[in-house]
């Protein structure tokens, strides 16, 4: 696809699809025979075009500011620890805003999520629709295409309407100027792509290049939707068909295992195992090494570990503690840590819940955990080594929390992070290092047995629901839960020690709310409350900035397990606030006032939300003229 002439305009503005003044951007470049007519002509062509939906994919997850912290630091895991500067989303009352949804690694990624969710659509419909005019070798290769391309559109649509509830349903390709939009009901989206996933999962292949959605990917994507939409029996049908053909890794692997002060969590999320293809338990991955378009560093060195340098930390008479380069006989030894750890800026700062709370006397001996030192460090595990203390008494001892630091300092510089995940080793660089090229897992079979745990939790099969937690557990040696202690807390909690960094935290407990509002299944961790979907984000109106508890499950839980908001915690530049309707982010002002010719409906508790119209179900024909 990079040899053919694309305009791109943007039809409605923060909604990218494929568009043109004219059919010119089908011509092909001078002296390129890669047009359209020639490329989409059989299956190879075809998949060569679902790799710009590969490579967004993993945009998520790599850079600067990579999405997945916008992600994060909107729930109970983390929060953004940029306090320098006014503009990153700390308070969410004043700045989640229709006119503030942005891709900027100084604000936020929400119109990242957007803007990339709707171009994964576009590329999906291309495919679809040009497979019209290709030739396939059999029915079996035509529909393992087929099914490549529903895959794509509903891992962006999963998100979408878990993130932004009801949004614009696209299922043809765009291949003229449309400003005449409309929303679709969330529910008749996830019907829709539901049909698609049963699909995809009879026809994309087992096993397929690494960075491709598979079988058992597929698999996993539609459990993921069938529990959205309460359809337990069959998400625990697919995920024990999932389970028995990605089993977890429990020995240890790969060159690591030699290396000391590891374990199997450091083999587990090395590169080495990520590339390495006997490790059964990686279902799919994002891809980024040398020699792959687009490729790009990780950058989880920088993202999500302390700002320790630059003058950060001081010792406690009050002298820089820490330099990036430290002095030459330092250099690699256990007083560069800027080698051992990374350079980080505190992007992605995690909260009591993930730092703590959760690892319990239950996890004394878990490997993903606190107590393991190995797995884990912090500030105080790092040296004061700037080359102006050698001489003096604290130069090569461990840092000191300075009395009296500011919060906004405490905040940036001062907590602990999950070093077996987020040390990313880049042999390009021997400065300033900030993670480097590497796969990354999407989706784990680890992550499909707390799925299922969480399927049986809403079936009420509490024993069931513990065995299958346990099998994560007993693997990172943490003591066997029991069915007594079942409840959506501890399967949250579950999530959160195995799945840091990899899982949309956001995503999840918007799906676990709706669930609850669809359900009305009794929350335990909240005496009982029962929610409801006709007030599911708090009052109508704009900007009601709602704090109620119990109006969805969202609120409750960040409200009880993130230090921060609503705590009355502030930087220098603002305070840690968010509200029910947060369950939902801002649809993007521009897609709204751009889309003249129909309506694309804003998000309650958002200014906007009076134009609102009923939602088109899947399936629904567009309102004529007269009827808007």
């Amino acid at each position: 696809m990079k040899h053919i002439k694309k305009c791109l305009i943007l039809a409605v503005a923060g909604l990218p699809l494929l568009n043109s003044c004219s059919d010119s951007w089908l011509e092909p470049k001078p002296l390129s025979i890669y047009t359209p007519e020639n490329t989409y002509v059989d299956a190879d062509g075809l998949y060569a075009a679902l790799v710009a939906c590969e490579r967004n994919m993993r945009h998520e997850f790599f850079g600067d500011g990579a999405p997945i912290t916008t992600d994060m630091y909107t729930t109970d895991l983390a929060v953004t620890g940029t306090t320098d500067k006014s503009g990153p989303l700390i308070d969410m009352d004043a700045d989640l805003l229709p006119s503030r949804t942005a891709n900027d690694v100084n604000k936020n990624k929400i119109g990242w999520y957007w803007d990339e969710g709707f171009k994964g659509i576009k590329y999906a419909n291309i495919v679809l629709n040009r497979m019209k005019n290709a030739t396939f070798k059999d029915e079996a290769e035509e529909n393992a295409v087929r099914g490549a391309a529903y895959f794509q559109r509903a891992y962006r649509y999963y998100k979408l309407t878990h993130l932004f509830g009801d949004v614009p349903y696209l299922s043809q390709e765009i291949e003229t100027p449309k400003v005449d939009f409309y929303t679709y009901d969330r529910w008749s989206i996830l019907e829709q792509i539901e049909k698609d996933m049963e699909f995809a999962y009879q026809w994309v292949p087992e096993k397929v290049d690494r960075g491709k959605p598979s079988k058992w990917a597929c698999g996993v994507l539609l459990m993921k939707v069938c529990m959205s939409l309460g359809h337990f029996d069959r998400a625990i049908e697919i995920g024990k068909e999932v389970i028995a053909a990605n089993p977890l890794m429990t020995e240890r692997f790969t060159t690591n295992k030699t290396k000391p002060n590891t374990n199997l969590m450091h083999d587990l999320h090395s590169v080495e195992a990520k590339m390495d293809m006997s490790n059964t338990e990686g279902i799919l991955y994002v891809v980024s090494y040398p020699e792959v378009e687009g490729r790009d560093r990780i950058n989880t060195m920088r993202n999500a570990t302390p700002y320790w340098a630059n003058g950060s930390i001081k010792t406690p008479d009050g002298k820089t503690g820490m330099s990036i380069v430290p002095a030459n006989e330092a250099k690699g030894t256990e007083l560069d840590n800027d080698a051992n750890v990374g350079r980080g800026i505190g992007t992605c700062r995690p909260t009591n819940y993930y730092q703590y709370d959760i690892w319990t006397e239950k996890e004394k001996n878990d490997l993903r955990g606190v107590y393991n030192r190995d797995s884990w460090k912090g500030v105080f595990d790092l040296y004061y080594n700037a080359p102006a203390l050698k001489g003096t008494e604290w130069y090569g001892k461990h840092p000191v929390k300075p009395v009296g630091m500011s919060v906004s300092d405490s905040i940036r510089c001062w907590f602990q992070w999950p070093h077996y995940k987020t040390f990313v080793p880049d042999p390009s660089v021997t400065t300033d290092r900030r993670g480097g090229e590497t796969p990354w897992y999407i989706y784990r079979s680890a992550e499909v047995y707390l799925m299922l745990a969480e399927c049986y939790y809403w079936k009420d099969m509490k024993q069931e629901a513990a065995n299958m937690m346990n099998v994560v557990r007993q693997r990172a040696g943490a003591e066997s839960l029991a069915a007594s202690d079942i409840n959506i807390g501890t399967v949250l909690d579950e999530r959160a020690r195995e799945l840091y960094y990899e899982e949309n935290r956001h995503v999840e407990l918007s799906r676990i709310s709706y669930v609850y509002a669809l359900t009305g299944k009794a929350c335990e961790v909240f005496g009982g409350h029962v929610y409801k979907l006709d007030n599911f984000s708090g009052p109508k109106g704009t900007s009601v900035n709602c704090k109620d508890a119990g109006v969805n499950f969202y609120f409750d839980w960040v409200s009880a397990k993130n230090n921060f908001y609503n705590k009355g915690i502030k930087t220098n530049y603002a305070e840690y606030r968010f509200s029910t309707h947060h369950v939902l982010w801002p649809i993007p002002e521009g897609s709204i006032t751009s889309n003249t010719g129909g309506v694309i409906n804003q998000n309650v508790g958002y200014p906007g939300t009076e134009n609102n119209i009923t939602p088109l179900k899947v399936g629904q024909e567009v309102p004529s003229e007269s009827a808007q």
